[in-house]
C-alpha cells in the first residue's frame, strides 16, 4: 500500500525541526501527528516543554502548544510502500524536501531525527546539502511503544530526548 506523509507544522519561531520517517497506521487514519495513544511523542514534548502537565486532548491544542515551543513536525518520508506502522516495512521511499523546508525556515537551528531510519533517510537523500549539514543533527530514540534492547518505555526515552532543552 502507497501511504503519504503530512504536511509540515512550522512557523517561524520553530528553532528545531523534530523529523519521523513516516506516520504509524493509527496517525495517517486520523491524519495526526503521532496519535496512536502509545506513541511517547507528545508526552516526551509535554514534559520537556510543559512544566510535566498531561499532553492537550484536542490535537489542534497539542500543535499549537509545538510551535510555542519553538518545535516543528515534518517526515523525512514524503511517500513510500509499507504495511502496517513498521519503519522495517518501509520500500521505495521518497523524501521530502526537507532542504527547500530549511531554506524556507531560517531560524530552524537543529534537526532532530525520531529514530534511525528518519536519520538514515536524511543523511541518504540530503546528507550533503548545504542547508542541513548548516544545521545540528541529532538522533533520538524513536518515539515508537515499541521496546528496542536499550529502550524499554517512556522514561528511559525521555531521559536522552532531554538533551534537547540545552538548545
Amino acid at each position: 500500500m502507497i501511504v503519504h506523509s503530512f504536511p509540515p507544522i512550522i512557523d517561524s519561531g520553530c528553532r528545531m525541526l523534530v523529523l519521523g520517517s513516516m506516520p504509524g497506521a493509527a496517525s495517517l487514519q486520523a491524519h495526526r501527528y503521532y496519535w496512536n495513544p502509545r506513541n511517547y511523542m507528545w508526552r516526551i514534548l509535554y514534559a520537556l516543554f510543559g512544566d510535566g502537565r498531561e499532553p492537550d486532548e484536542a490535537y489542534e491544542e497539542r500543535l499549537a502548544f509545538a510551535l510555542r515551543s519553538g518545535v516543528a513536525l515534518w517526515d523525512t518520508i514524503a511517500s513510500c510502500e509499507r504495511k502496517g506502522s513498521l519503519d522495517s516495512e518501509i520500500r521505495q521511499a521518497i523524501p521530502n524536501d526537507i532542504p527547500g523546508l530549511l531554506a524556507d525556515y531560517p531560524n530552524v537551528r537543529a534537526i532532530v531525527c525520531n529514530g534511525s531510519k528518519s536519520l538514515a533517510e536524511l543523511t541518504k537523500h540530503f546528507g550533503d546539502h548545504p542547508e542541513v549539514r548548516s544545521r545540528e543533527l541529532i538522533r533520538m530514540p524513536s518515539t515508537s511503544p515499541i521496546p528496542t534492547r536499550d529502550y524499554r518505555g517512556l522514561e528511559d526515552r525521555l531521559e536522552v530526548w532531554k538533551k534537547l532543552l540545552e538548545l
